[in-house]
């Protein structure tokens, strides 16, 4: 997740689905159709055989486009199924253990820190990025006030990069890009797009490339 950019990126999280193949072909279409600097695969409620089978597939579709491929909460999946990273859902502790095990050889990020005060212990166990949001957190059109918020205070004061979650409405975007955060994370705005995942990633792209702030301004 370098920074290739001078302004906000999109992170993909990828949703749930009946069928792996289906899902497979959607995040390969939206892979071709622009810049995503990573993608996240939860595990929503599959056991550990259907994950790790999920994710070899979609790990393999995530690399060959050139984006970091970040598997959400199993280390032994993500180590299995070759990923680039890691997401840590859990306390504080499961993240710093996280960290001292596998970095600098995986990416390790972590999610859950729903207040500044958690943010802030997140932040002393340094992981590569902290998330503000719920992965599947997307439930109205605009991203949620309180990420908006802690994502500003964090871009404005934090070297570590944040990834805020965006709504369902690709617009939103752009209420993440002008908190200053260094990624906005997408589920249903891209997945669930009338015109498929490819132009959901194209049109993402061009309102950021249009609009968002510059980190350098």
């Amino acid at each position: 997740m370098t920074l290739l950019e001078d302004r906000c990126r999109l992170v993909l999280i990828v949703p749930d689905a009946d069928d792996d193949a289906v899902l497979s072909e959607k995040l390969a279409h939206a892979l071709r159709g622009g810049d995503v600097a990573s993608v996240i695969l939860p595990q929503y409620g599959l056991d550990e055989v259907s994950f790790q089978k999920r994710a070899e597939g979609l790990v393999a579709i995530v690399q060959e486009a050139g984006a970091a491929a970040l598997v959400a909460g199993d280390s032994r999946v993500a180590g299995r199924a070759k990923a680039d990273g890691l997401h840590i859902l859990g306390k504080v502790e499961e993240l710093a253990e996280a960290i001292e095990k596998f970095t600098p050889k995986m990416i390790v990020g972590a999610g859950g820190a729903s207040d500044r005060h958690t943010a802030l212990e997140v932040g002393e166990a340094r992981p590569d990025y902290i998330f503000f949001g719920k992965l599947d957190g997307d439930i109205k059109p605009e991203a949620h006030p309180k990420n908006l918020a802690l994502g500003e205070w964090w871009a404005s004061m934090v070297e570590i990069p944040c990834i805020v979650m965006g709504g369902t409405d690709i617009a939103s975007v752009l209420q993440v890009a002008e908190t200053g955060a260094e990624f906005v994370a997408l589920r249903s705005a891209v997945f669930d797009h009338p015109a498929g995942t490819a132009a959901a990633i194209s049109e993402i792209n061009a309102l950021l490339d249009e609009k968002a702030p510059r980190f350098d301004a």
